[in-house]
Order: C-alpha cells, then structure tokens, then sequence
C-alpha cells in the first residue's frame, strides 16, 4: 500500500487501486472497505471508480492476466485463431481464470499496436504478430516458470515520411526547443505558435494558439498543463510511436506550454496499454532534471519552475475527451464534465488548464526549433504544417506515417503499399469511412479531417463484419451516463445484427437514422456523437452490401421491442456485475 501521507489524498485513487490489483491482481471487498475509510469515499463512490475502468478486477484472477485485442485489424489479421490458440493452451475460457489458477484471459478493445496485429498484453508487457504457434511458445514458458520480461517483444516503431522536411519524424537534439524559448516572452511562444497555425492534433483541432492564450489571460497562483497519452482511439498509435523514440521532443513541448501560460505542474496522462512506455519516460524525466530542464529555474531562468509526473490510466475510452480525463485525474469516474467551462478557464481542481496531446506537444516543440514559417507554409489554407498517419489493416508496410495537409488518398495508398482498398475508415470508428476508389480525396480540413487513424480493408473483408466491430466497441465503451448513448447505441447494435441475418426491411436504414439522430443530438459528449457516424455513412457508401441483406417480404419477422429490451436488459445486468 502507498505510503502514509499519501493514504488521504483522494486523488491518488487510480494508484492505490493499481498498487492493490500488481499486488495480488483484484481488489477485494476488504480493500474497498478500506480505501473508503481511509479516503473518506462511500463504499459506493470507490465501487463506482472501480467499475469504471475496465482494467480493474474484483474477483482474483492468474498470476498472468492476458487482454487479447479485439479490434476489427487483428480480425483481419487471425484474432479467431489466436484466441482459440489461448484458450487451449491455457486450460482457460476469456473472461475466465485457468484451473490453477496462473492464466486469466481477456479481449481488450484496441491496445495501440494495430501496425503489427494480432496482439495482446500479459501483464501489461507487449506481445505483437501473433498466431497460434507463438502463443503456445509463450504459455509453455511461463507454466514452466520462464520470465516475462525474458520473452516480451520489443514494439517495433515502423515510420515513413512523405515530405522531404520532417516535422515530427526528425532526429531529435535535447534541449534546441527549450533554447530558442529561453529567448522569448511567454507571450512571444504563444504568438509563434498562433503564427504557425497549429491545430491541436487529438481530433478536436481547436487553434493551440489560441487555446493557450485563454490559459495565459486567466489570473491564477496556479496552473496545470496536461498532456494526454490516452490515445485510445482504434487504429491508432501514433503517439505510442511518439513517446517510444522521442519522449523528450514531447516533454520539451510540455514545458513550452507551461511557461508559455504561466503553469508550474505538468501531468502526462498514459493510457495503461502503455504501461510498459512508462519507465523509458521515467528516465527521460530524470535526465531532464539532471541537466537543469525541470525543476526549479528551468535552465537557469529565474522564477520558472516546472515539473512533470505520470499517471498510469486504467482502460476507459471515453477518458480520451479532456474533461472527463480531469475528472479521473482528481479522483473520481472518468466521466465527460457539461460543458458550462472549458479547462483554460476551470480545469484540472478548478485551476486554469491546456489539454493538448502527445503529437500536439511534439509539433510546438519542433515549431520552435524550426520556427513558425516552416510550419505554416505547409498544408492547405485550412490545414497548417504536418500530419501523422497511424496506417494498419491491409497494406504492406503499416506504420506511422508523416504527411503534409492536403496529401491524396491515392499517395497514401501508394506508399503503404494498399492495393486492394475497398473500405477505408479516416479517423477510427468516430470518423468517416470512404471508398478505395475515392482516392483523389484530400487529407485536410476542406476534406477529410483526419484525427491519425487510417484503417484499410481489402474487398474480400465482409463490410459488415467492420461495422459490428465497431457498433460493439462503442456499445462497450459508453460510460453510461446518457440513456440515448447508452442504450441506442445498444439497439443499433441490434438492427444491424438483424440485418445481417437477413431478418430486416428497408425501413430499418430509416429507424437507425432516427435512432443516429437522437444519439448524436441527446448525448452530452463526442463518443455518444459520434458513434454512429461511421454506420450512417456506410449506408450512403456502400449501399450494396445492405440491399443484398434486406428482404421484402412483409411477412418476414420484423424487429422485436420486447425481444431486444430483454437482451439489453441481460446486458445492462452483466455491466453491472462487472
């Protein structure tokens, strides 16, 4: 358990919990007990906390926790296999534990390594390009008392540039960035970086200027710079590859914000799939302090103090939206705040605050060192500088890719080595899919915006089964707090489950239009908005693959209310067991 003086901060709930589960792998009812005295929470506040991430567990599990990826890439790439593979070789069912109790089994939505699929997480140690011979390689040297550490794989990092002139893909020299800043005003960063046109890269592309400038005008004795590493979009992992060869680019990023707006206190939210990033960022925070680049009087400068720490998540998707990961930060449900303020006005404890992500963080930096101009004469009119691509599915050379605004589907197609693109969904599922033949479409705000996701299927891939996947990912993944999210999402789910029976008319394209809409227009934050978006537009684009499904025969059994409120019913109840 955590020290003494650390045992009333309420706060620091998310590293109790993981303490207790590295401990022993579940929390039990004497540990909620105890946390709730100890942090004066209600029993049911921690019961709460705990059923909100999807990482904690309260029923003893293996010695060797396994989360298998269930994204719609290790689909394509053997994830059937391979999970059967697990549960031979372990004795053990997913969701279950082994009867001796060393192998517990898990599917996981997508744990950010897409670019080499199928893959899993024991321990949180990285297994990457699975199949049924690996597993049964790993499982017998761990029944037989091998060591983790002794056979996890090193992620390979595979990156690409498609401009001459990296910005983000470049070799990188500790302490350029925070050089050219010590020559400048906090005022002058923020307008070298309005200058630059950056956008903030995490798919809200807010100016990051201008979200800066907020931050700097609002009065307070302190103020956080947050940094979100909860990239858990699927298909993406371009941050991953981020952090894992440049952790100091993004860090220097951080402490420009942090003079910039006058923040002494800076937090890197990392997602626990990246558990095992946690210690390479560790020791680059060390050597930063080493050298005199954070701390106290930053690089000698009089009076700027800063400091970064990390906190390790604990599963939950919807903690990638910048209020709700604040509301895990300070201890409670990772669950999105009503917009009434935004962070730079009343953020993390009510303190000013700027959320930008890891990618965002890297680019200021560069930004810096190579100045606004050669940001901004890059891209479109709309969309300034460069671009990183998180490129996985059917290609030869997935990765992460550099791209400047304004770059054709083709070229991108082209470089990854696609030549069989049927559907392509631009953003992950909260984005849009389109077309292999729509290749002369642009990445760009006047086109196709582009968070970094880019997942590619060939023609032989079964549309619907893309779309299943992604309608359970969110019907996993809704926190829960709006009823249209929570249950549309579920009811949706069950139409297109019918349509791929062959069990609906035409008129269900109308009820999940209906049903989209108020989705999007009750829910309170960008999951429940978004969530359909990539169904709806699959019925524009492929309106082929639906026609061959519904039938017209009046007399065919239509949907059934009670049929599908006593599944959702069962499901509800599961949660909450869970």
């Amino acid at each position: 358990m955590a020290a003494n003086r650390l045992r009333h901060d309420r706060t620091q709930i998310l590293n109790y919990l993981w303490e207790l589960q590295d401990e022993k792998g579940y929390i039990s009812d004497s540990d909620v007990r105890r946390l709730s005295g100890e942090l004066n929470f209600s029993v049911v506040e921690v019961e709460g906390i705990l059923s909100f991430y999807h990482f904690f567990h309260r029923k003893p599990t293996g010695k060797f926790i396994i989360y298998l990826n269930d994204s719609m890439v290790s689909e394509v790439k053997g994830f059937k296999k391979v999970k059967e593979a697990f549960e031979k070789e372990t004795g053990a069912k997913f969701g279950g534990v082994d009867p001796t109790g060393t192998f517990s089994l898990f599917e996981t939505s997508c744990i950010g390594l897409s670019d080499q699929e199928p893959a899993a997480l024991i321990n949180f140690e990285p297994f990457t390009n699975l199949n049924p011979k690996k597993v049964k390689r790993i499982i017998e040297v761990l029944r037989n008392g091998g060591e983790l550490e002794d056979i996890k794989d090193e992620v390979v990092d595979h990156t690409y540039s498609l401009t001459d002139d990296p910005v983000l893909l470049r070799p990188y020299k500790i302490g350029a960035a925070l050089k050219k800043m010590l020559k400048l005003s906090p005022q002058a960063v923020i307008d070298i970086v309005k200058a630059s046109g950056l956008s903030g890269m995490g798919g809200a592309f807010f100016p990051t200027g201008v979200k800066w400038q907020f931050c700097r005008r609002n009065e307070s004795f302190q103020k956080y710079v947050i940094c979100n590493a909860d990239e858990g979009e699927p298909g993406t992992f371009k941050d991953r590859v981020l952090m894992n060869q440049y952790p100091g680019r993004m860090i220097e990023g951080m402490i420009i914000g942090g003079y910039a707006v006058g923040a002494s206190k800076g937090i890197i939210y990392l997602r626990a799939e990246y558990r095992y990033l946690k210690a390479k960022l560790e020791e680059t925070l060390e050597k930063f302090r080493d050298i005199g680049l954070l701390g106290e009087n930053v690089l000698g400068k009089d009076g700027f103090d800063f400091d970064i720490r990390i906190q390790i998540g604990a599963g939950a998707y919807i903690c990638g939206e910048e209020t709700a990961l604040i509301e895990s930060l300070e201890g409670e449900r990772g669950g999105p705040r009503t917009k009434v303020y935004f962070p730079v006005e009343k953020g993390l404890f009510n303190k000013p605050t700027i959320v930008n992500n890891v990618e965002t963080f890297s680019a200021v930096a560069s930004i810096l060192e190579l100045g606004a101009e050669n940001f901004n004469s890059r891209g479109t009119q709309g969309s300034k500088g460069t671009k990183l691509l998180s490129i996985s599915g059917h290609c030869k050379k997935p990765g992460v890719y550099e791209i400047e605004w304004g770059t054709k589907i083709k070229d991108v197609l082209k470089a990854c080595g696609a030549r069989d693109a049927n559907y392509i969904q631009v953003s992950g599922p909260s984005g849009l899919p389109i077309r292999g033949s729509e290749d002369e479409r642009t990445i760009c705000t006047e086109d196709l915006l582009c968070g970094g996701s880019f997942m590619i299927f060939d023609s032989k891939t079964d549309v619907l089964d893309i779309l299943t996947n992604f309608s359970n990912f969110f019907i996993n993944e809704s926190c829960g707090l709006c009823t249209p999210c929570r249950a549309g999402n579920f009811l949706v789910g069950e139409k297109l489950s019918r349509i791929r029976k062959g069990l609906e008319q035409e008129k269900v394209l109308d009820e999940i239009a209906s049903w989209s809409k108020i989705i999007q227009e009750a829910s309170r934050c960008g999951l429940g908005k978004t969530s359909t978006k990539f169904l709806m537009e699959s019925i524009e684009k492929f309106p082929e693959v639906f026609k061959e499904k519904l039938v017209k025969d009046k007399k065919e059994k239509e949907f059934n209310v009670t049929e599908a409120t006593e599944r959702y019913l069962k499901y509800t109840e599961k949660i909450n067991k869970s």
